[in-house]
């Protein structure tokens, strides 16, 4: 086994060291959201190319050895694997080159959270983000093209009655839509316990129907919940997405996600595994390095595993410093959310 000196930490040509890796499960899933796929859904990945709960592990545990300290899963809607609460419990059983647990969180719709939630903590699931944009029955129909509301509630519930926190609810921003409800989704949040995070819409759905001109920005988020609340800003954001305001002197949190308008590529630590098997340095990036063809080669298993952290290493090598949305020649990437994982 080559050790973790051998092949060097997960730092790129900027200095960003990663210690933050994204595991897609699976691109399937359950719900439609308009802001990541078209009705009728999009192709889905072929099964033969999708890593098995081996191979997933077996890359998570070289990313490890590298310093990888955070393991975040995602989808697709990642609840829908059959083995997920297998897949948690092989995950937060590895261990740092320092003995330290891994973290590993998920993210999810909460669908299937009444059923899994107590299996999932009980596997060592650390916390949960949920996707919830909008109290309004009608408008999650609308927004999701399934009515589950009701059940998306029950799942939230049950991550808490699991101890599955902090929960944080995701809700994706969009004028004419849910903007309205951004005072009204604080307070459901504030008033159970949960953080609140705000997503501005980015260039990820599969219809390619995202229109920049449209977007509800960070400062328009803002600006509704100062309306409503007393914002004071959390320091120390480090390397998370989100930037953080205490509401009304604390101690519940609300943050937003500026993708687009205030980006934080300067202190991006993560790295995207998706299902199929490629790493990728940025959601934004065209650029996929593959660590399928290592896995299932029939070469030794230090082999192997020196080619999976070769890919980790090519993946670094070409992350550029930031995501480009505002190059003009900036393209939307072909594979959609679903298909990246988030």
């Amino acid at each position: 086994m080559t050790t973790t000196s051998a092949r060097g930490t997960l730092t790129d040509r900027f200095g960003r060291a990663h210690h933050d890796l994204r595991i897609s499960l699976t691109d399937r899933c359950s719900l439609r959201c308009t802001y990541c796929m078209p009705a009728d859904g999009v192709p889905w990945l072929a099964r033969s190319t999708m890593l098995s709960t081996d191979e997933i592990v077996r890359v998570a545990r070289v990313g490890v050895e590298l310093g990888i300290r955070e393991i975040r899963l995602t989808g697709g809607e990642p609840l829908l694997r059959v083995d997920v609460v297998d897949v948690v419990r092989r995950l937060t059983a590895l261990t740092t080159p320092d003995g330290a647990p891994v973290e590993v969180s998920l993210t999810t719709n909460a669908l299937r959270l009444p059923a899994l939630a107590a299996p999932l903590r009980d596997a060592g699931l650390s916390r949960v983000n949920i996707s919830l944009d909008t109290l309004d029955r009608a408008k999650f129909l609308e927004l999701t093209r399934r009515d589950k509301l009701v059940e998306t509630l029950a799942g939230i519930a049950a991550a808490d009655a699991a101890g599955l926190h902090p929960v944080k609810i995701n809700a994706v921003a969009m004028r004419g839509v849910n903007d309205d409800e951004v005072v009204a989704l604080t307070r459901f949040a504030v008033d159970r316990g949960y953080q609140m995070r705000f997503i501005e819409q980015m260039p990820l759905d599969g219809g390619h129907t995202w229109d920049r001109q449209v977007m509800v920005t960070q400062a328009e988020i803002l600006e509704r919940l100062t309306s409503q609340f007393t914002l004071t800003e959390v320091p120390g954001r480090g390397a998370a997405p989100a930037e953080l305001w205490y509401v009304d002197g604390g101690p519940h949190t609300v943050g937003v996600i500026a993708s687009v308008t205030a980006p934080f590529c300067g202190a991006c630590d993560r790295l995207r595994l998706t299902a199929d098997g490629q790493l990728r340095a940025c959601l934004f990036s065209e650029a996929e390095v593959d660590t399928r063809e290592a896995l299932r080669s029939d070469e030794p298993a230090d082999v192997v595993d020196e080619g999976v952290a070769a890919a980790y290493r090519r993946c670094l090598a070409g992350k550029k410093a930031g995501h480009g949305i505002d190059d003009p020649k900036f393209l939307q990437p072909t594979r959609p959310m679903s298909a990246i994982g988030g």
